[in-house]
């Protein structure tokens, strides 16, 4: 819930941020000289861009959640089996066995959307968000249905 309350403050700030901006540059194109309406059309390209980025981020998120929801009314959610240092932090060693384990697994069922979905968790849980987002990515695609290079 603190995630989900703390996502929906971004967004909304960054959507005032966004609104903001824009204004800006309504008002430098409305000063009608060649260089205030290039600079205006400039600032307003940023607002879209965000708001591009800000719909795309939250349509994953909300799929990424389904796809959670879903593995977890079959039971399927990975159990945190992870060891944690004294100070929280989740012990890299242990990371990176479940992480095996998770990618044995895939590799072992590269079409069910389960596999992807828990290796994703393992690769968040190793610090690499890139290749997480990939894999969550895959796990969507396979479940809606579509293919998606790996």
């Amino acid at each position: 819930m603190r995630a989900k309350l703390s996502y929906a403050i971004t967004a909304a700030v960054l959507v005032v941020y966004f609104v903001l901006v824009g204004s800006r540059g309504v008002m430098l194109i409305q000063s009608g000289t060649v260089l205030t309406v290039t600079f205006g059309v400039a600032v307003l390209i940023l607002p879209v861009i965000g708001l591009w980025f800000l719909w795309k981020n939250t349509q994953f998120v909300r799929r990424a959640n389904a796809l959670a929801a879903e593995l977890d009314a079959e039971g399927g959610l990975p159990v945190d089996e992870l060891k944690r240092t004294p100070g929280g932090r989740i012990d890299r060693d242990s990371a990176d066995e479940v992480f095996a384990r998770r990618k044995a697994e895939t590799e072992a069922a590269p079409e069910d959307w389960r596999s992807w979905f828990r290796l994703a968790i393992a690769y968040h849980d190793a610090r690499d968000t890139p290749r997480a987002r990939k894999a969550m990515q895959q796990a969507i695609a396979l479940h809606d249905g579509r293919t998606v290079e790996a």
